[in-house]
């Protein structure tokens, strides 16, 4: 029998602590988000973000611009909230409009608030083994799930299909801090299914919605779903074929009721600890 993965036990007991802990310090975060333009994707991540702080006590500022936006006008806003010392959090939606320079924005935010983790001084603590810091989201759900449900990396073949600096990479650190021998696939990669069959535990993040049947998995195999995209239906999925690998592998975690309702809570934690 094959076991799902969902995502409400860990939320409800995270989002528990994190209650308890901002009325216990008498806490007033706030979490600052900067979207400019109507990106559904950026929409929904902002939605997702205010109904997560609403039911923990986090105020939400947020900050729209137009799309067509002059840069030094974010750049502005961006150093107005790395000066307010009332401000827990910083979050820049993307894409960004071509307009806009992602690397000068990702330069102003302060790296104390730089809560989704996009300053370069950041991403290099990552990238040198150093994850007790800030980590974009999506990677260290993909973690934190998978410990939940009491799954252990160590000295395991783990497969990552996805080689972005936003889940890849960082959960690739991730791992290999934890000892797992890991293995990254991606576009290039000739014959995927070579190394999921072998792989123990896999994470994929292609954006193809129900793309991995059980031809790509042994019986054993557990996969962690990060991919969010829509399949023929105009159904947001994830990348794994939820009803080919029924009953045909060990463990998955679902889309929607997975990773996703994770990311808000960690990033919302991230603020709660500013202060």
């Amino acid at each position: 029998m094959t076991r799902v993965l969902y995502a409400k036990d860990y939320v409800e007991s995270k989002s528990k602590k994190l209650s308890e802990k901002i009325k216990k310090e008498n806490l007033n975060p706030i979490i600052s988000t900067i979207r400019v333009g109507k990106d559904p994707g950026s929409v929904s991540y902002e939605n997702g973000i205010k109904k997560s702080a609403k039911k923990l006590g986090v105020s939400v500022n947020l900050n729209i611009f137009d799309k067509d936006v002059e840069e030094d006008k974010i750049l502005e806003k961006i150093r107005e909230l790395n000066d307010d010392e009332k401000v827990g959090g910083i979050v820049i939606f993307r894409p960004l409009p071509k307009s806009i320079d992602e690397d000068k924005i990702s330069l102003a935010i302060d790296p104390k608030k730089d809560i989704d983790c996009m300053n370069p001084v950041n991403m290099a603590k990552v990238y040198n083994g150093d994850v007790s810091g800030f980590i974009p989201q999506s990677a260290k759900a993909a973690d934190e799930l998978l410990k939940f449900y009491g799954y252990d990396v160590k000295e395991k073949d783990i497969v990552i299909i996805n080689h972005s600096n936003v889940v890849g990479k960082p959960l690739s650190m991730i791992l290999l801090n934890e000892l797992a021998t890991v293995t990254i696939c991606h576009v290039g990669t000739k014959d995927l299914k070579k190394y999921t069959k072998g792989a123990e535990i896999i994470f994929t993040a292609m954006g193809r919605a129900e793309s991995l049947d059980e031809s790509y998995f042994n019986k054993d195999a557990v996969v962690i779903d990060i991919g969010v995209s829509k399949n023929s239906e105009g159904k947001y999925r994830g990348d794994l074929d939820e009803k080919s690998v029924n009953g045909r592998i060990r463990a998955y975690s679902p889309v929607p009721g997975g990773i996703g309702s994770i990311t808000n809570l960690l990033l919302l934690e991230n603020v709660i600890n500013f202060y």
